[in-house]
C-alpha cells in the first residue's frame, strides 16, 4: 500500500481539504495546542499592528497534519491582510513568482506550502524579495540584456515545510522567525475533536472523543477523518448515535490498534523481528523486505514508530524495542536489554 494511501497518513487527501475548510480555527484564541508558538505569534502580531508594519518573515516546520496551513490563515486574520497561497512545486519559473509577487499589497502574506521543493532558480528571485521588497528581472538576451528593479510593497513570507533540512541555508538565513510544530497530546487532541463534532453537528460521548484522540497519532487531521469515519459507522449501523462501542468498532474495521498503529506500522516492526531477530538491520533491507521505498519507511513510518519508543536507531541499523515486542504480543528475548547495553558501551568508547 502507497503511504498515500494509508488511512492514518498524515497527507492531505481531497476529501481532507474540502472538510478541513470548515473546520478550521479562525483566530489564535480558537487555535488549540502548540502554547510556545500561539504566544509568540499574538506578541508578534499586536507588535506589528501597534508599529502599521508588516510581520516578519516566518518558516513553520514539522510533520504533516500539524497546522502549518491553518496558522498561516489565521495570521492574515489577525492582521486584517489578504493572505495569497501557493506551493514550492507549483512555481516552475522565476516569471511564475513574479506574478505572484507583483500582485500583492501592502503588508499582504505570501504563503508557500512545501517550500523546500522551490527551484534554486526561484529562490534567487526570492532572496531580494525577501530582503529589500524589490524585484530582479532580465530584460532582453544577449548583449542587450538589462538588469531591472521592481519596487514591491511590503509583504510577509509564511513558508512551511515537512522537510525542514532541505530548505537551503541561504533561504532559512532569511526568515525573522522559525517554528517547530509538535505532535498533539492526547487531552489537546481531545478537544479538538469535540469541538470538530459540534460544527459537524455530532454529539460524541466525552469517552468516545478521548477514544479517537488517542489513536489519532497526535495530528488532528487523523482525528478529523477518523471522527467522519465514526460518523459514518454510527449512521450506517448505530442509529447514528455515537457510543464509546460504535467508535472502536470502527476504529477495528480501519484497522488502528489502542496506539494509532495500522497494519503497515505493524509490518515494519514485524519485519524487524521476525525476519532480522530484532535487528540491528539497515534500512534499505526493511524496506526491500516489505516492498517500499526506503525514503518513506524514513519519512512516513519512522517518525511515529519512534515517537512510540517502538523502534531505535543505533549505528549498525535500525532495532525494536523491548515496547514493540509488547506491543505485538511476543516475547521479549532476554539479550535485548544486554545487548543494547553493550553497544551503547562501544558507542561511549567511540565517542572519548
Amino acid at each position: 500500500m502507497a503511504a498515500e494511501e494509508r488511512f492514518v497518513s498524515p497527507a492531505e487527501t481531497v476529501d481532507d481539504a474540502e472538510v478541513e475548510r470548515s473546520l478550521r480555527p479562525r483566530t489564535l484564541a480558537d487555535f488549540p495546542g502548540q502554547p510556545r508558538i500561539r504566544q509568540n505569534l499574538a506578541i508578534a502580531i499586536e507588535a506589528a499592528k501597534k508599529r502599521g508594519d508588516a510581520l516578519d518573515h516566518m518558516l513553520l516546520y514539522g510533520p504533516p497534519g500539524l497546522g502549518k496551513t491553518t496558522l498561516a490563515n489565521i495570521v492574515a486574520h489577525e492582521m486584517d491582510v489578504a493572505v495569497r497561497t501557493t506551493s514550492g512545486p507549483a512555481i516552475e519559473r522565476p516569471g511564475d513568482l513574479a506574478a505572484i509577487l507583483t500582485n500583492l499589497k501592502q503588508h499582504d502574506i505570501l504563503f508557500i506550502d512545501e517550500i523546500h521543493r522551490l527551484s534554486r532558480v526561484v529562490e534567487e528571485i526570492l532572496y531580494p524579495a525577501m530582503e529589500d521588497y524589490a524585484l530582479d528581472l532580465m530584460i532582453g538576451k544577449g548583449p542587450g540584456a538589462r538588469s531591472v528593479r521592481l519596487a514591491m510593497p511590503k509583504f510577509t513570507l509564511i513558508g512551511a515545510t515537512t522537510r525542514y533540512a532541505m530548505v537551503s541555508a541561504p533561504l532559512r538565513d532569511r526568515f525573522g522567525s522559525v517554528y517547530r510544530l509538535e505532535f498533539y497530546d492526547e487531552q489537546t487532541l481531545t478537544v479538538i475533536v469535540r469541538r470538530s463534532a459540534r460544527i459537524l453537528g455530532m454529539t460524541v460521548p466525552d469517552e468516545a472523543a478521548n477514544e479517537v484522540a488517542r489513536r489519532s497519532r497526535g495530528t488532528p487531521r487523523i482525528a478529523n477523518r477518523i471522527l467522519r469515519r465514526v460518523r459514518d459507522f454510527a449512521e450506517v449501523r448505530g442509529n447514528g448515535v455515537v457510543t464509546l462501542e460504535g467508535t472502536r468498532a470502527a476504529l477495528a474495521l480501519l484497522d488502528i490498534d489502542d496506539l494509532g498503529l495500522d497494519d503497515t506500522d505493524r509490518s515494519v516492526l514485524r519485519c524487524i523481528i521476525e525476519k532480522f531477530g530484532g535487528g540491528p538491520v539497515g534500512l534499505e533491507t526493511i524496506a526491500a523486505s516489505i516492498s517500499e521505498e526506503a525514503d518513506t519507511i524514513m519519512d512516513v513510518y519512522e517518525p511515529f514508530l519512534l515517537q512510540c519508543g517502538f523502534l531505535q536507531r543505533t549505528p549498525r541499523g535500525r532495532m525494536a524495542t523491548a515496547s514493540a515486542y509488547r506491543h505485538l504480543g511476543l516475547p521479549v528475548p532476554g539479550r535485548l536489554d544486554a545487548q543494547r547495553a553493550l553497544w551503547e558501551l562501544e558507542e561511549s568508547d567511540e565517542t572519548e
